[in-house]
């Protein structure tokens, strides 16, 4: 049976701080990741999506957690298709992803920026979230190959936003070989159902490493509205209860679990994180 790691996807949103979780005394960027630290044994560093990592800073957070501690570091967003702001690319680069030495530079200083994590054993796995117009086909496969020859030798892990890559079990199936392929972790979600742009909360596994399941919430304003009108959300028990059975089976067929909590308003995420937790260690103290 693989351990089940509980934590959220930021320790550093602005919500979160203001939101009086991290107590006095412990408000500074060392004391917060500290408190955060103690509590939980994984998180998401989200900030690498808006700009590059610093190898100063991510060695900074592997010297301030402890032993065993994990981070998963969610992907530039250049590197994933996203829009990126021009003010926050590196030494006065366009943000041209049809660029080869555009891109080989900042593929580059992301490899420098998560190094630190990786030496220091605290490299969880690299988020790339895909956007959710990238649908299944030969330009998709192209992009994941190429993002494959990026990566070799890391820990990878996957999310899909379009629905069609999940869609019918014929898609399911393919995308799911495709990600084994290259030995990449598959990124479950649980978000609101019946929108457009819903996911479906399957569960598949790509490799033995590692599974992750991010909980975006339940808002039904996904895909439109501000940050908050997205992921403003708080789990019922009964909500996080149901997926117990789903992190079982998980965890039976992957040496780690990775259960990141997104609705990042105030406490909602931090909170979630310590009740599924704590439903999962009476769902042990029972079995």
């Amino acid at each position: 049976m693989g351990d089940i790691l509980v934590g959220t996807c930021s320790w550093t949103d602005p919500a979160l701080v203001r939101s009086g979780w991290f107590p006095s005394g412990q408000r500074d960027a060392e004391g917060r990741l500290r408190y955060y630290a103690g509590r939980f044994p994984v998180v998401e560093a989200d900030a690498s999506y808006y700009a590059l990592p610093q190898e100063r800073v991510s060695r900074l957070w592997a010297e301030r957690t402890p032993d065993g501690f994990t981070f998963d570091v969610k992907a530039f967003s250049l590197l994933t298709g996203h829009p990126t702001r021009e003010s926050v690319m590196p030494n006065g680069l366009p943000a041209d992803t049809k660029d080869p030495g555009v891109l080989d530079e900042v593929w580059s200083l992301f490899a420098a920026g998560v190094e630190p994590l990786r030496k220091a054993g605290r490299l969880g796995s690299v988020l790339f979230q895909f956007p959710p117009w990238l649908r299944p086909g030969d330009r998709a496969e192209r992009i994941l190959a190429q993002t494959a020859r990026r990566t070799a030798n890391w820990p990878v892990s996957v999310e899909f936003r379009h629905p069609d890559w999940w869609r019918s079990d014929r898609a399911a199936a393919s995308t799911r070989a495709l990600l084994a392929e290259y030995g990449m972790a598959t990124v479950a979600v649980d978000m609101a159902q019946g929108l457009p742009s819903s996911l479906p909360p399957v569960t598949p596994v790509s490799t033995s490493r590692l599974s992750v399941v991010r909980f975006h919430g339940r808002s039904t304003s996904w895909g439109r509205g501000s940050k908050e009108d997205r992921f403003r959300y708080t789990y019922s028990e009964d909500e996080l209860t149901a997926w117990l059975p789903r992190l079982r089976e998980l965890a039976g067929r992957v040496e780690r679990v990775h259960v990141l909590f997104n609705n990042c308003c105030g406490r909602a995420s931090v909170g979630a994180a310590e009740q599924m937790d704590r439903l999962l260690h009476a769902d042990r103290s029972r079995t």
